[in-house]
């Protein structure tokens, strides 16, 4: 493993990218990696100056250090966003690319099989993940939403450069398991409820909201049933009848209602 190097990270995710299938997973990496070249270009950061990890719906990009970050984070706040503009103009619904981006400074390590290594690393794509920065994206118009880390804004953001407005960064904070991470959204911060998990992450909703009934449990009857049902029901079976559609039981076993 080489020693810890101070590094300047960047990160880039594509929005909703395992709800696509896989002719237009392949199209949405290629714009990526096309934007990807583009912004560095433009912010001076050659081929010498930089790796790059694919993450399959995004990329890691580690920067050295020299390279100029105030240069980098004004392309991302300007031409980024022109860019995606651009491409998103002539495509379609199903290929339009919207990308979570954060840009973090921290010591990495290369192991010998060329991973990287680093709780500055780790940190950051905490930050990529994070539910405020997923919610912002969805909430605006802008086809990208950029969050940067606590020393990325100390040493660069807070001194107001020319193309970076500080006041356009507004604090939040990310949970982790590793306790919280504080961080600086470009932008307006969403609300609580933006925020929230979508509902597909939800417990779905037969699962939610059942109380048993008094006595220990209840039948519900989902979809159309043919045939004599009571309103009690006593014995190992139910004659007379078909059910077309779900049956839930709540309550402690051997009781029936």
């Amino acid at each position: 493993m080489t020693h810890p190097l101070n590094r300047t990270l960047l990160l880039l995710d594509i929005e909703k990218f395992s709800d696509r299938d896989d002719v237009e997973q392949a199209y949405l990496r290629r714009m990526l990696y096309d934007v990807v070249e583009r912004v560095l270009q433009s912010a001076g950061i050659d081929q010498t100056l930089h790796l790059r990890a694919d993450r399959g719906d995004g990329v890691l990009v580690m920067i050295d250090a020299n390279a100029p970050l105030p240069l980098l984070l004004r392309v991302l706040l300007t031409e980024a966003p022109a860019q995606l503009r651009e491409v998103n103009r002539m495509a379609s619904s199903a290929a339009q690319i919207r990308l979570r981006a954060v840009v973090a400074t921290g010591f990495v390590s290369v192991d010998a099989v060329d991973g990287w290594v680093g709780s500055d690393l780790n940190h950051a794509c905490r930050l990529l993940d994070a539910d405020v920065l997923r919610a912002a994206l969805r909430r605006r118009s802008s086809d990208i939403a950029l969050c940067v880390s606590e020393s990325v804004h100390a040493g660069i953001v807070r001194h107001d450069h020319t193309g970076i407005p500080a006041d356009a960064f507004h604090p939040v904070t990310v949970e982790s398991k590793n306790g919280p991470l504080k961080a600086w959204l470009h932008g307006p911060v969403p609300t609580a409820a933006d925020s929230a998990p979508t509902a597909r992450d939800a417990a779905p909703a037969q699962q939610q909201g059942r109380a048993p009934a008094e006595g220990g449990g209840a039948v519900e009857f989902h979809g159309t049933n043919s045939g004599v049902v009571t309103g009690r029901i006593d014995g190992p079976m139910i004659q007379g009848g078909v059910i077309n559609g779900g049956v839930t039981f709540n309550g402690a076993q051997g009781e029936r209602r």
